[in-house]
């Protein structure tokens, strides 16, 4: 393995690239730890479900860091079944943050017997989040796998392939896509390399990189590159909300109040509640117009 360096991955995750410098095959690896976790915190996801998001998590990653000019990306698996959203986005920071609905005790089946009828969204997202890249096609595979390589082989016109793992406590993806041309220099070179990583186990990919490549692909001369930190990030946001609340105007916020108390609201991205009493009127608004006598 050629140009090498040590895969120090943090508490929280990383992914890290690699060429095939003789095939013209790159490829990555992520692995997630310490963010996944920090996803799922409070949400009491049951397996079959936390199965699913995590992998989406590690695709997110995996496609984040190849972003140059969209800020952030995001993807979306929607359907009409027990599992009817998965969502997680990333920024080209490596930031992540998601989240999944489904029905309570969700039970292991096929991914499509549990999203159902769907489809898969990608949103890009630059400086200007007005106009965003919006991509919405059909789910074309039985699992989160098999989508994504279907999608990028349709947006990109180059193979690719993907293995995904996933559970509680972790997350992980390895990624191998053929380059423009790549056959020119060893025409059985895509095959070869399919086939050797699709030896791989489950728990091999929370190997160190290093150890990783050179298991599966010995006699291949591979650069990898220095890994790039992953982590969780879903700040609260106390300026969008009150922005949300500016835009109803006072006469509807006054209106909620009094129906209703208070006023609560449900990040559900984030998992996180804002709640806002009476005195929300008066931090927000204007005093109302007074009558002169």
């Amino acid at each position: 393995m050629s140009g090498r360096t040590r895969n120090d991955r943090t508490t929280n995750g990383s992914v890290s690239r690699f060429l095939f410098e003789d095939l013209d095959l790159r490829g990555a690896l992520v692995q997630l730890t310490g963010a996944w976790t920090a996803m799922q915190r409070g949400r009491s996801y049951a397996p079959p479900v936390a199965a699913l998001l995590g992998e989406m998590a590690a695709v997110s990653a995996l496609l984040a860091s190849n972003l140059k000019a969209p800020e952030r990306l995001s993807l979306q698996l929607q359907g009409d079944g027990a599992v009817p959203l998965l969502l997680v986005d990333c920024d080209r920071r490596l930031q992540l943050r998601g989240m999944a609905r489904a029905e309570p005790g969700v039970a292991s089946a096929p991914l499509r017997q549990l999203l159902g009828e769907g489809r898969l969204q990608l949103s890009l997202l630059g400086e200007d989040a007005a106009q965003p890249y919006l991509s919405t096609v059909p789910i074309e595979g039985e699992t989160v796998a098999e989508i994504f390589q279907h999608y990028l082989l349709q947006s990109e016109q180059q193979p690719a392939r993907l293995w995904l793992a996933a559970d509680g406590n972790s997350a992980s993806g390895l990624f191998l896509q053929a380059l423009p041309g790549a056959g020119d220099k060893d025409a059985d070179g895509w095959n070869r390399v399919q086939l050797l990583a699709g030896t791989v186990h489950p728990e091999e990919l929370l190997l160190p990189a290093e150890d990783l490549l050179a298991r599966l692909f010995p006699e291949e001369t591979i650069r990898l590159f220095a890994p790039r930190a992953v982590s969780y990030h879903c700040p609260r946001d106390e300026d969008k909300v009150r922005g949300m609340l500016i835009g109803l105007g006072r006469e509807e916020v006054q209106s909620i109040l009094d129906e209703q108390g208070e006023i609560v609201i449900q990040d559900e991205v984030c998992n996180q509640e804002y709640r806002y009493g009476a005195g929300i009127i008066d931090e927000l608004f204007a005093p109302a117009d007074q009558t002169l006598h």
